[in-house]
């Protein structure tokens, strides 16, 4: 190869890919947004087909942007700390009160179910594969959000970094029948509104912010656990069916594998004659 075909492809090879177009990128987006909840819901392992279905796009289209299931479970990652990174840092830029830019921040964390998604990807890929990827790191915001409102008296002055963090993850995993419990999201995001209230300080004003989502009395409360505990039993059921189906066919598979060895011995036995 010539010094100029040499130059040529090293200046090809610097040239950035042609920009995504509106509507793969779209579909890209809707696509990784329907994988977050899916995962969140079943698992890793939860079927591309319900993904494409409920990100409203063909499976065909799901493969061409994602050629392998580990594809997309590092592209979901990257998808929720980017959008975890841009939230941190869009409500410090918008708030001047920091109490009520973590109460945002921390309910838009929220909404992206980092704590049932992100342990359900796990073992796909390192940290420095995802992180190398994200736009920044939402822990240097978060952090000087804390340290704004402690240092103008609005947060206890013993709440660390992890009492934020580790309490989205806690309330973004799922109640027992994962997805099958509607209101579960709206229920978190009214048990954070408490526990943001109970970082303020002592001797401060009784709060203000009205709690929304579902009131779980105890009436509600023995409704709810009625129908995780059902729930949970016909799933169990179900999956025995299921394993006592395939214990079957595997030993009616294994009675002719056994018979047809034997009526090969027969054949190839010698003749007595």
């Amino acid at each position: 190869m010539s010094a100029d075909a040499e130059t040529d492809v090293d200046a090809l090879a610097d040239v950035p890919p042609p920009p995504m177009r509106a509507d793969a990128r779209r579909n890209r987006e809707q696509i990784l947004r329907a994988a977050r909840e899916v995962f969140a819901d079943q698992g890793p392992d939860a079927p591309l087909d319900e993904i494409a279905r409920r990100a409203g796009v063909g499976i065909a289209t799901l493969y061409r942007r994602f050629p392998h299931r580990a594809d997309l479970h590092r592209g979901v990652a990257i998808e929720v700390l980017t959008a975890l990174v841009e939230a941190a840092s869009r409500v410090a830029a918008e708030e001047g009160d920091p109490c009520r830019a973590l109460r945002r921040f921390m309910h838009a964390a929220l909404d992206l179910k980092i704590g049932s998604v992100m342990p359900a990807l796990l073992g796909g890929f390192t940290v420095d594969e995802i992180l190398d990827s994200v736009p920044g790191d939402a822990v240097d915001p978060i952090d000087a959000m804390l340290l704004r409102a402690q240092a103008q008296g609005l947060v206890r002055s013993d709440v660390v970094f992890g009492d934020i963090t580790l309490m989205i993850i806690r309330l973004t995993r799922p109640l027992p029948g994962g997805g099958r419990f509607a209101p579960d999201d709206a229920l978190a995001h009214r048990q954070l509104d408490v526990y943001i209230d109970g970082l303020r300080p002592t001797g401060s004003p009784r709060p203000t912010t009205p709690l929304g989502g579902p009131a779980v009395d105890a009436e509600a409360f023995k409704r709810i656990r009625g129908r995780v505990i059902d729930e949970a039993h016909d799933a169990h059921e179900v999956h025995e069916v299921h394993e006592a189906h395939e214990a079957h066919e595997a030993h009616k598979a294994h009675e002719v594998h056994d018979a047809r060895e034997a009526d090969a011995d027969a054949h190839s036995a010698p003749d007595p004659a």
